[in-house]
């Protein structure tokens, strides 16, 4: 398997000792953060301190002000002096790049999309809209041209002048009412057709495409209402049927894959010739967050789909299966596969070679700043899975 790790800048610039662990685990490449969301990232590699608070989503390139200059959404640098290599004109996640380039060690650029609470926030009326008018500010709309624009635009800046394998897309189409925001205290709670429901966005712009395909927006924001308090009331959280027409069903994910299928392409036409690309994304049409249900045409106009296998279950196993009969052959399924989970995974090593034997041609490993001394083990462990080598003396998964 092929094997990538994630990073953020601050992990590549604030610690001597990362180049000589990527080298030791193995890894074919480490995905640096170039545009990133919100976070309160700890740092237990670091001499300097134990985390990062990246208040807000940011660019991790320099903001050229001519680019930006008529855009309607722009995107924020690190603020200064309190973020990690931050400052006007910053260029960590470039200089990142370039760090690892000259230890020789290859690098792709990953860059989140649609999610981006402080656009949202700023920018309501780019933001997705639920069926009862609330507002999901981390959730940029892929319906709005504006945000098409944005993404296009921070993918370019983002890459500009760095040497990269690959371009790894996250939250490449649209977020949802489960993706976490803030301190989130909603797990749990919805039952599987709600979630469903409630992620589908009901703004003007999806709207005006609901209406291209027949349906009227006031009746179907109405009947999203309904079905949704029907579903709370019954006190079932096992509901995966929404109860919804099979026409207008239809019709709402037709608007939802127009939208994104839009979003990537304006994405994807910023991305230098030779680069490869990679999706996090999900098989499940109707999915919403980070990795987004894939579109009928994604899958031709990518490398690779990585698919989110962090919970070391047999289901996670089966879906590197169905995604491998299902997508064609010459695009690389991915497992995106955690050391750092609030419960780790127990056997971290039989879980990469299941994945692998499973169709996965690619580890995507998460996370090579996050996981400190107590965690190496777990990323060592599903590296030399993924390898099919005997894991060093001393090594071992807990």
């Amino acid at each position: 398997m092929k094997v990538t790790g994630y990073a953020y800048p601050w992990d590549v610039l604030g610690d001597p000792d990362f180049a000589a662990r990527v080298r030791a685990l193995g890894l074919d490449e480490v995905a640096v953060a170039l545009a990133y969301h919100s976070t309160r990232a700890a740092t237990p590699w670091s001499p300097h301190g134990s985390s990062v608070v990246a208040r807000h989503a940011a660019l991790y390139r320099p903001l050229r002000p001519h680019v930006w200059a008529d855009a309607e959404l722009t995107p924020a640098a690190p603020s200064w002096p309190r973020w990690a290599h931050a400052g006007p004109g910053a260029d960590s996640g470039g200089e990142a790049v370039r760090a690892l380039g000259e230890a020789g060690i290859r690098t792709a650029g990953w860059i989140v999309l649609t999610h981006n609470s402080r656009l949202g926030e700023a920018h309501p009326s780019a933001a997705v809209h639920n069926c009862f008018g609330e507002v999901y500010p981390w959730a940029l709309c892929p319906s709005r041209p504006a945000v098409r624009t944005y993404a296009a635009t921070v993918t370019a800046e983002a890459v500009r002048g760095l040497e990269l394998s690959s371009v790894v897309l996250e939250a490449c189409g649209p977020l949802g009412v489960l993706h976490q925001h803030q301190h989130e205290k909603t797990d749990g709670v919805w039952a599987p057709a709600v979630a469903r429901l409630l992620s589908v966005c009901c703004c003007a712009a999806c709207a005006a495409g609901w209406t291209e395909r027949g349906l009227q927006p006031a009746a179907v924001r109405a009947l999203l209402r309904t079905r949704t308090r029907d579903m709370i009331s019954s006190g079932d959280l096992s509901l995966t049927d929404d109860g919804l027409d099979a026409g207008l069903r239809e019709a709402l994910l037709a608007t939802r894959q127009a939208a994104s299928d839009a979003l990537r392409r304006a994405v994807l036409e910023r991305v230098p010739a030779g680069v490869r690309t990679v999706l996090h994304g999900s098989m499940d049409p109707w999915a919403t967050g980070a990795l987004p249900g894939l579109t009928p045409s994604a899958p031709e106009e990518t490398d690779a789909v990585v698919l989110q296998n962090w919970t070391p279950t047999r289901a996670s196993v089966q879906a590197v299966v169905a995604a491998r009969s299902r997508l064609p052959q010459r695009v690389a399924v991915g497992s995106y596969v955690t050391a750092v989970a609030a419960e780790p995974v127990p056997d971290i090593s039989s879980y990469v070679s299941a994945l692998a034997e499973a169709g996965a041609a690619e580890a995507h490993l998460y996370h090579l700043g996050l996981a400190g001394p107590a965690r190496f083990g777990d990323l060592r462990a599903a590296c030399d899975a993924a390898r099919g080598r005997t894991p060093a003396p001393g090594v071992r998964a807990r």
